[in-house]
């Protein structure tokens, strides 16, 4: 084992030691939620062995509640596109929910589907949206863009194969 992989690990097992019951802490006054806190700060501190290099750190807090923030975040998109999957869910037969697996899949999709979308410039984002949820011609999203509809086209085309390389992964 090289002492670069055995000093990082001591890092983090010291930063673990001096800061886990407060980072749980932190994470619970925000989510309000023990058991949710207790898996995000372990959450971040695998974060940080999966890390190939550690930066120097004169504040480990503020660096350890960032980590954390990025995955409460993505806990709370997470939560929140579930519950809005499971309300759509209840309004469908029973015969077209599909299996738990199935579900399971399709709320991994979801998920990933979000990330694709939060990562889309907002241009691109809205037009997209406007074309797939609301039906919009090209025309009306330009105009409630103030684009071309040339520029409309192109959006769309890179939301497009954004999906497409999602559905490939």
């Amino acid at each position: 084992m090289s002492s670069q992989l055995s000093d990082s690990q001591g890092l983090i097992r010291l930063l673990y030691q001096e800061h886990h019951v407060w980072l749980r802490a932190w994470i619970n006054k925000r989510l309000g939620c023990k058991n949710g806190a207790a898996d995000l700060a372990q959450d971040t501190f695998l974060n940080l062995l999966l890390k190939a290099e550690l930066p120097v750190l004169n504040e480990p807090r503020a660096y350890l509640s960032r980590i954390a923030h990025g995955l409460l975040v993505d806990h709370v998109r997470r939560r929140d596109l579930e519950r809005a999957y499971l309300e759509a869910l209840a309004y469908m037969m029973p015969d077209e929910v599909g299996s738990p697996e199935a579900r399971a899949l399709m709320l991994e999709l979801l998920v990933r589907l979000d990330c694709m979308l939060d990562g889309l410039p907002a241009k691109v984002r809205s037009a997209f949206l406007l074309a797939q949820l609301e039906g919009a011609s090209y025309q009306e999203i330009a105009t409630r863009l103030g684009v071309s509809t040339r520029t409309v086209g192109t959006y769309v085309a890179t939301a497009m194969l954004q999906c497409m390389a999602l559905l490939q992964e």
